[in-house]
């Protein structure tokens, strides 16, 4: 193109140089002829003058072509690139659903050779029970202009099924619909995970509505137990008190043992009630004014013939200062006769200490510290789980159920203070629970 338009150029030139000298030569000749002559001349030198700038004009509007030209096909390439790697399968179709390209993409999905694709009726790919709805919505695509995420049912050349999600929109000239676009993803993968989350979310409310049951079954049968529980121990009391006033030793042996093993089984049935309200939400705090030293020096006057009886000793320590919280002390006192029992039950030699502490912004301490058989520091994160116990073969000799830490723990929690542990084998173990001095009513469950 430019070879052409610098031919052009250099006619006219050539022509510019005749005309010029065809125009000397007429000037020189006498008479109006000349004139004429000249006027023509002149003519012909604007004419071509005209020319010039008409070739220059179509020069740069043939450089414009050129560089639309060059631009149009690096967008095709773009596009043709695009198109056939895109991850993808990519099909363009005629209305009718005939493919007339296709990437590779979709040849990979849909196992079959370009050459072989390249003519088929996309409908060849569909299940022959699923054709009819698939025809269907093919004939209403002209109205419907695109469809979103279609999800069918296709099988590939090696007769293999996938789950498809589908995109097809209209090509439209002229308002009329000439060809389809079709993108097609491999979503069975996608649909696998979701039937798989499908069935653990049933699972999860299945076992949600089991737990349900089993805390309601667990909170029934242990009130249950302990009204004829109390019964039991009432009229075994009463009776207690007959045999001591007639001196009956033997009688007064054997209730003791009823009542000894009476008030262990309430205790392990409050356990169990306790955990199951814990478990769903539904124990509240009774708050009110307490002096800590009084509860906790109350607590191990309780507890110290159990110490005394092991030849332990049972050490008490608390600022000289009253500490005044609002708390429950029923359920304060529940969390201290835990870890304090514990420390005793597993502590042969040395001693058992309590002691309280006063702490900065508003909180205080409970530490309860013994040299007892310790815990291994593998199990510091077991402790507190329900039904979990340390030294399974001592434990059972002691007797428990395993929830009296687990208890003690969510109660601490239930008053917006925090329990922590530090233990060693053969040296001993420390529980220490810090707590707000108030305590803020809160909803159960919140």
């Amino acid at each position: 193109m430019k070879a052409e338009s610098g031919f052009f150029d250099q006619q006219i030139q050539a022509v510019h140089q005749r005309a010029r000298i065809m125009n000397q030569a007429v000037k020189e000749l006498p008479g109006e002829q000349s004139q004429i002559l000249v006027d023509c001349l002149e003519e012909l030198h604007v004419s071509l003058e005209e020319l010039q700038v008409a070739q220059e004009e179509i020069r740069e509007q043939q450089i414009s072509i050129l560089e639309a030209q060059q631009t149009i096909e690096a967008e095709r390439q773009r596009y043709r690139e695009l198109f056939e790697f895109a991850p993808d399968g990519y099909l363009i179709t005629d209305r009718f659903g005939t493919v007339r390209e296709a990437n590779r993409a979709a040849v990979n999905l849909l196992k079959v050779g370009s050459k072989h694709l390249i003519g088929k009726p996309i409908l060849t790919f569909v299940p022959e029970e699923n054709r009819q709805a698939f025809r269907a919505i093919l004939n209403q695509l002209p109205v419907l202009s695109r469809i979103q995420e279609w999800e069918v049912q296709l099988r590939n050349r090696e007769q293999r099924l996938f789950e498809a999600a589908i995109t097809v929109e209209t090509v439209r000239n002229d308002g009329q619909t000439v060809g389809l676009r079709w993108l097609i993803r491999d979503i069975t993968g996608r649909k696998h995970a979701e039937e798989q989350l499908h069935q653990a979310q049933l699972q999860n409310v299945q076992l949600i509505e089991a737990d349900r049951l089993r805390q309601q079954f667990m909170a029934t049968v242990t009130h249950e137990l302990r009204t004829p529980m109390n019964a039991i121990l009432g009229f075994s009391d009463l009776l207690m008190r007959q045999f001591r006033a007639q001196g009956q030793a033997r009688e007064i042996t054997m209730l003791e043992r009823v009542l000894k093993n009476g008030h262990h089984l309430l205790m392990l049935i409050e356990d169990i009630l306790d955990f199951s309200k814990l478990q769903a939400n539904r124990l509240q705090l009774t708050l009110q004014a307490v002096d800590v030293s009084e509860l906790m020096s109350a607590i191990v006057e309780e507890l110290r013939p159990l110490a005394d009886q092991k030849q332990i000793e049972l050490q008490f320590c608390v600022p000289s200062a009253p500490i005044a919280i609002v708390n429950d002390p029923m359920r304060l006192r529940q969390i201290v006769i835990n870890l304090l029992s514990n420390a005793i039950k597993f502590t042969d030699i040395g001693r058992v200490s309590l002691e309280v502490l006063e702490l900065p912004e508003g909180r205080f301490a409970i530490v309860v510290s013994d040299t007892g058989i310790g815990i291994d520091t593998a199990d510091h994160s077991q402790i507190f789980r329900e039904f979990w116990q340390v030294n399974q073969t001592n434990t059972r000799s002691q007797g428990g159920t395993g929830l009296g830490l687990s208890i003690t723990k969510a109660l601490v929690e239930l008053m917006q203070g925090t329990i922590s542990v530090e233990s060693q084998v053969g040296v001993g173990t420390t529980f220490r629970a810090e707590l707000p001095r108030r305590v803020s009513m809160q909803n159960p469950g919140s």
